[in-house]
């Protein structure tokens, strides 16, 4: 194998790769990255034992200024690898493969000679059943990976909530994520036909994939396999596992019938939020209360050790059942930066219900759900 190829570029699929890489496996080879050169350009391949991600270098793309002069394969050890390009003195490396599975890697006057591994003992990639695609923008799946992953569970005594529940019927992608103290839920139409399914999607996994995508406008195709998801753009194979077991009923989690209603614009409350926090997250109770009438909505925040703090709250309307209820701060915070601008309505039933969060010109596709805290 021999080629040569702009440093940036390669750099750029390399750190995409890189993302799929842990020093941690328990199987050597698996700390690598794969390189195979063939006529129609450089693929780069990068895995572990959730996800797996493989990128393809075209000799088309003009920026790559990538030239072929012998195909082949190789394993190089990724971390030192990469280090190595990245302090590369040119813009561009020539990289040849000798004998022995060793490596010679030129960057003007600097030439390195690194230790490679048979590609032939790579474990091979999943072979999925492309047919059977569910087609969406990039930037429609990041808004969904956005609005679901931060709920999910970050504890392994139970595994399945550490994923996001995805199910497409009647026409509708369905994404739930929930940690037990919060959900969140975004529904999506979906055009063509395809046929159902119903998965759980690791978290870690979607956060990775969401951070891999360079083009927001492109299109990515989603492929479903018994233990499988492949996410597929133009130049890059995305596969991640996925979680085995039976999701938790969450449509009866959300209420229907409140006693009492808010609208907020996102921005005011997530910035009285975050200063209610500063003093909670001082204390031992990581805990702010909101307390409700028809003539003033307040903000408290309470550490016995700093002090507290007290917020008189702008709000567009406020209708139903005085209330007093506390919470976690934290889950309130993500939950608002989930939407973005705009404004919110806060729908409760009473001070030890679960309260929702939606957008105010909601038709009930993005919601979410936060356990308040029981208080004395």
């Amino acid at each position: 194998m021999k080629f040569t190829v702009n440093r940036n570029a390669f750099l750029a699929e390399l750190a995409t790769v890189q993302r799929a890489i842990s020093s941690k496996t328990t199987i050597p080879i698996l700390t690598g990255v794969k390189i195979v050169l063939s006529a129609d350009g450089l693929s780069l391949t990068g895995s572990n034992a959730d996800i797996s991600i493989e990128t393809f270098l075209s000799i088309e793309d003009e920026k790559a200024e990538l030239t072929i002069e012998k195909n082949g394969a190789i394993v190089l050890q990724a971390r030192f690898f990469n280090e190595i390009i990245r302090k590369l003195p040119e813009t561009t490396l020539t990289m040849e493969v000798l004998e022995n599975n060793q490596v010679h890697i030129i960057s003007g006057k600097a030439a390195f000679t690194v230790n490679g591994l048979d590609a032939d003992s790579y474990p091979h990639l999943p072979v999925i059943d492309e047919k059977n695609q569910l087609k969406l923008p990039v930037r429609v799946l990041n808004k969904i990976i956005n609005e679901t992953t931060f709920a999910v569970s970050l504890h392994e005594s139970r595994p399945i909530l550490t994923g996001v529940h995805c199910i497409l019927s009647s026409a509708k992608l369905l994404a739930v994520a929930t940690d037990s103290h919060r959900l969140s839920q975004r529904i999506i139409p979906v055009e063509q036909a395809m046929e159902d399914f119903d998965v759980v999607i690791p978290g870690k996994s979607l956060l990775e994939l969401s951070r891999s995508f360079k083009d927001e406008e492109e299109l990515v195709e989603i492929s479903i396999m018994e233990n499988q998801v492949l996410f597929k753009t133009k130049n890059m194979y995305f596969y991640s596992r996925l979680l085995e077991g039976n999701y938790p009923d969450t449509n009866r989690l959300i209420p229907d019938n409140f006693n009492t209603e808010i609208e907020f614009k996102v921005t005011e409350l997530l910035a009285a939020i975050e200063r209610a926090s500063l003093l909670s997250h001082e204390g031992r109770n990581n805990i702010v209360k909101l307390s409700i009438s028809s003539e003033s909505v307040v903000l408290y925040g309470n550490s016995p050790e700093i002090g507290n703090v007290e917020e008189d709250l702008s709000y567009k309307n406020v209708k139903g059942d005085p209330l007093d209820i506390s919470f976690n701060p934290d889950y309130m915070k993500a939950a608002l930066k989930a939407f973005g601008e705009g404004e919110v309505v806060v729908k409760f039933i009473s001070p030890i219900r679960p309260f929702t969060l939606e957008p105010t010109e909601s038709d009930a596709t993005f919601i979410q759900l936060i356990t308040p805290v029981r208080t004395n």
